[in-house]
Parts: structure tokens; C-alpha cells; sequence
């Protein structure tokens, strides 16, 4: 079968998908930038998975069904969503566009979704809470420093964040291989690379001209002070977690947070009964998008059978691989209440910064709505696995069993 192709041009508002945003972000980040933003963890097998499992499974539509409008609203945590969308947390945006979390969040609160601000954004959170009150997430790391912690949860709490998004499966830091490549020492680009820099004007100019490197302000306070440039903090941050948290750290945090607790990294139905046991209002069903265990399954393999056991429990979020409506839609037929995407949103922020979002943001909910159209169903929350076929032909170390 011959592959299609793709648009070609600059101008992200003539992308027709996430794939053609991918392109134009291609063109127009250095390559350091790039691959911190596509690479995954030692052969990228996980990676690979992430995307493959979408093909083993097939729509089974009904016909003779009344679909002029599909309602794409979506409730998680208690609360009801313009979309099933939701950004989540990626740290270093300001790598792909000069304000990027802004853009980010500014873009998300236009399309009424929430946005998730990483621990190791290049924004301070209070910056960021000023302009969109009530609608951000913030993400924890949970640091061997317990004053670190500490200190993000009373600021996210003091700027009135709605959730805590607590990430658990980077207590141990990913290893990308392709990605440390491209440095000569930590925090200092190989010579090539520097050039390659130089050679993508727009970027440099729009990144690295105002501001230079951009920092990491809501961590970087707490190193030492000859370390707190962003070159010289990268170096320190794999030491920063926590092997050691267990669930008794959720239990810690659910005592200590009073509003949505988000349990981001779970690949169990064990660990999703026992936060849902925990009183958490939500979990993400998460291998970080294939960027530190390799090899892992794939978020959507495990989620009809947690959607069964926990579903009317709490909120299931799902992520990893998501980079299609139809993507979309075959997860909440599955068993999920939203969807969490990372690289599907920084595609747009690097081809055109806040509307290049919006618009990634747009293509995805059209796509949502054409599919639900398609297939016969007027709402998300008509969705079921009646809709959904399992096929064979997915080959990965797990099966999505009997749907």
C-alpha cells in the first residue's frame, strides 16, 4: 500500500492531522529539541507498542442512527469538560516555543479542558495560575528533599490548582540513549549540535535570544546556588527522586490534599483498586509515553479490565500513543472517562505556538465527532465496547482479552 503523503509546507493551519504538525514541528525545532521531545527509553520498543495497539482494534459501527449532532462533552473528577481531552504534564516546553506552558495552558483553557503544569516546567506555577484560575492541574514528583515537595504542594494549594497529578513512574530516571547523544557533558550540546541550533534561525531567535536556556524556577530554588542555571540543574535533577515512595505516600497526600488527587502511572488493575481504595479521584493509566521503562505495555491493554474492576470508582484517564480522534474514541469505548496527551499538543505548540494547539486541539475534537458519527453513536457517553473489536494481529507481551 502506498503511503500517503504529507503536508509539506510551514504553515501549521493547513495541517489536516497531528502527523502533518509533527512535520512542520520537524522542520522547525534543532534536532536536541526534537528528539527530547519524540525519544523514548534504550531500543524504543515501548515506544512503538504505544502506537501498534491502536491497530488491534477495529470499530464495529451501527447504522440507522440519528448522529447530526455528537456531543463530545466528557466528566471525570466530578467535573464536566467541553472535550475528553486533557494536556498533560511535559516539563522543558520553552524548548519547543518561547512561552510554551503559557501557550499551553492559554490553549487548553479556550478549548475548556484542563492543562497539567509539569514540576520541571520553565514556569513558575503562580505565573501561570494568575491567568487561568480553576483550570490547571499541577503535576508532583515526590523528591528525596521532602522540603521540595513540601514546597509544591503549598504553592499549588496557596495558587488554588483544582488537581494534584502525583506521577510515580519516575522514581527511578528513564535512560534515552539517542537523546544523550547529543551532548558533549550534561547540560552542554555536542559542537554539531550547537550548530544545528544556529542553523534553525526561527527557533534560535524565538528561544534562545530573549531569554537564553530556559530555567526551571520551581525546583531550582532549593540547589545549591552555583547550580541553578538550567545547565548546571539538569545535571542534579535524576539524583532529586524518590525510590522510596510507596502508597503510604498517597495516603500522606490524600490526608493533605483536599481537592482532586490524580494518580498518574498506574499499569495494574492491583495498583488501580488500591487507589481507588486509597480515595484518590482519579488515576492515568501511563508508561510515560514510552520514555523510561522499555518494553512496558501499553497503557490501553490493561484499561478494559481496570475500567471494570474500578470505572464507577473513580476517574480513568489513559495515555501514551494518542494521536488521533479515533484513537480517542476507542478509549473511552474501552472503559475511560478522558484522555491525556503529551507529544499530540507539543506537535502543535512547535509549529505555531498557542494556535498552533488550538488547532491540534481542534483536529483531534473533529475527528472525535466524525468518528462518533461514523460508527452510530451521538455521544461520548453512549460509548461501550460494543463498539470495539479486538483483532490478533497486535503483537505485543499482552492481549487485551475477551471485549
Amino acid at each position: 500500500m502506498a503511503r500517503r503523503r504529507l503536508y509539506r509546507g510551514s504553515d501549521f493551519r493547513k495541517a489536516l492531522s497531528i502527523a502533518e504538525l509533527r512535520e512542520i514541528a520537524k522542520r522547525r525545532l534543532p534536532a536536541f529539541s526534537l528528539e527530547f521531545l519524540e525519544s523514548g527509553g534504550e531500543d524504543e520498543v515501548t515506544l512503538g507498542w504505544n502506537r501498534d495497539v491502536f491497530k488491534s482494534l477495529r470499530f464495529v459501527p451501527k447504522t440507522l442512527v440519528n448522529t447530526s449532532s455528537c456531543n463530545i462533552d466528557a466528566v471525570h473528577c466530578s467535573t464536566k469538560f467541553a472535550s475528553p481531552l486533557i494536556i498533560g504534564p511535559s516539563g522543558h516546553n520553552n524548548i519547543m516555543r518561547s512561552d510554551g506552558d503559557r501557550h499551553l495552558a492559554s490553549a487548553a483553557a479556550a478549548a475548556g479542558i484542563p492543562y497539567t503544569l509539569a514540576t520541571l516546567s520553565n514556569t513558575r506555577l503562580e505565573d501561570l495560575a494568575e491567568h487561568y484560575p480553576g483550570k490547571l492541574w499541577m503535576q508532583l514528583y515526590v523528591f528525596k528533599d521532602r522540603a521540595l515537595t513540601d514546597d509544591i504542594i503549598n504553592r499549588a494549594d496557596d495558587a488554588g490548582y483544582d488537581a494534584l497529578v502525583f506521577t510515580t513512574d519516575a522514581n527511578v530516571f528513564g535512560w534515552r540513549e539517542w537523546d544523550r547523544r547529543r551532548f558533549r557533558a550534561p547540560g552542554k550540546l555536542s559542537y554539531g549540535n550547537m550548530l544545528d541550533a544556529f542553523m534553525h534561525p526561527r527557533w534560535f531567535w524565538d528561544v534562545m535570544i530573549p531569554n537564553g536556556v530556559p530555567p526551571i524556577p520551581n525546583v531550582t530554588h532549593f540547589f545549591p546556588e552555583d547550580a541553578r542555571d538550567t545547565k548546571s540543574a539538569i545535571t542534579i535533577i535524576p539524583s532529586l527522586f524518590a525510590p522510596t515512595i510507596d502508597w503510604t505516600t498517597v495516603e500522606d497526600l490524600r490526608a493533605r490534599w483536599k481537592r482532586k488527587l490524580i494518580i498518574k502511572g498506574i499499569l495494574s488493575v492491583e495498583d488501580a483498586c488500591k487507589a481507588a481504595d486509597a480515595g484518590c479521584d482519579g488515576i492515568v493509566l501511563s508508561n510515560h509515553g514510552g520514555r523510561h521503562l522499555d518494553t512496558c505495555i501499553s497503557p490501553m491493554e490493561i484499561l478494559p479490565e481496570v475500567a471494570e474492576r474500578v470505572g464507577n470508582r473513580l476517574s480513568i484517564i489513559v495515555d501514551s500513543g494518542f494521536r488521533r480522534g479515533s484513537d480517542v474514541v476507542k478509549a473511552i469505548a474501552l472503559g475511560a472517562h478522558a484522555v491525556m496527551i503529551g507529544r499530540a499538543a507539543l506537535y502543535g505548540l512547535a509549529a505555531g505556538g498557542q494556535e498552533g494547539v488550538a488547532h491540534a486541539l481542534r483536529l483531534l475534537n473533529d475527528e472525535i465527532k466524525r468518528v462518533l458519527g461514523m460508527i452510530g453513536c451521538p455521544s461520548l457517553s453512549q460509548l461501550d465496547k460494543s463498539f470495539i473489536r479486538s483483532s490478533a494481529s497486535f503483537e505485543g507481551p499482552a492481549s487485551l482479552g475477551d471485549l
